[in-house]
């Protein structure tokens, strides 16, 4: 589903320096899987979603992800490719003069889904997230733990392969991070990989899923179902 083969990416700093964000990163997701990676700030999480998400690309080494060589895809197919990748960001970027229904059907109607397909594909989303009386309700009027799971909704309007959480329970208490994880698991259950980012060391080790620890741009530690001390 997803792998990596030696792949390093460096991004320009001052004077011309370069500096290395991954380096030489070997890893393998299979589709199904739940896959925790951790790190400290800087340790190269958010370059490896980039580059699933094709948003840049590595300086070195191949990125395959649905069986796609990311080397040889093409521009013009970009737009398509992240129609399979749904992404779910710790800030929602919901948009705030749209209702939850009005959100989440955003994401179809820009890629020129039908109306019909769109009222049939929204409540169903609503319903797998637990929103489905919220479908009128405004982003201002909803708690944090409702603007992620409007987020999540969004993220997998398009029936994607891979979701990526990135530090989807960072703004949350704990019982609002245990619900949207609880949505994760059930998304994975039906057959969608997914991939979370987190620095809570508490969901890693009662997830028990596999981790894996980027530690300044490597892979330290690639593990099942092990614990993780922060």
């Amino acid at each position: 589903m997803i792998y990596f083969e030696h792949v390093t990416k460096k991004y320009e700093q001052s004077e011309g320096e370069k500096t290395e964000a991954l380096s030489d990163v070997t890893l393998h997701i299979k589709p199904k899987e739940f896959v925790i990676v951790v790190g400290h700030s800087g340790a190269g999480k958010s370059t490896l979603i980039k580059l699933i998400n094709r948003e840049i690309k590595a300086d070195e080494g191949k990125v395959y992800v649905g069986g796609i060589d990311y080397s040889e895809l093409k521009k013009r197919d970009i737009p398509y490719l992240r129609r399979k990748i749904g992404v779910v960001f710790q800030d929602y970027k919901l948009l705030p003069k749209k209702n939850v229904f009005e959100n989440i059907s955003y994401a179809l109607e820009v890629s020129g889904v039908k109306t019909k397909d769109v009222k049939i594909r929204v409540p169903k989303i609503l319903e797998l997230v637990g929103l489905q009386k919220k479908a009128k309700n405004f982003p201002r009027e909803l708690s944090g733990g409702e603007r992620q799971r409007v987020a999540i909704a969004r993220a997998l309007v398009h029936n994607p392969r891979i979701l990526i959480a990135d530090e989807p329970t960072g703004n949350l208490d704990p019982r609002n991070a245990w619900g949207i994880i609880e949505i994760l698991l059930r998304v994975n259950q039906l057959g969608t990989t997914v991939m979370m980012t987190t620095h809570n060391q508490d969901i890693v080790n009662k997830l028990k899923k596999r981790v894996i620890v980027l530690q300044n741009g490597k892979v330290l530690k690639d593990k099942e179902a092990g614990a993780y001390e922060a």
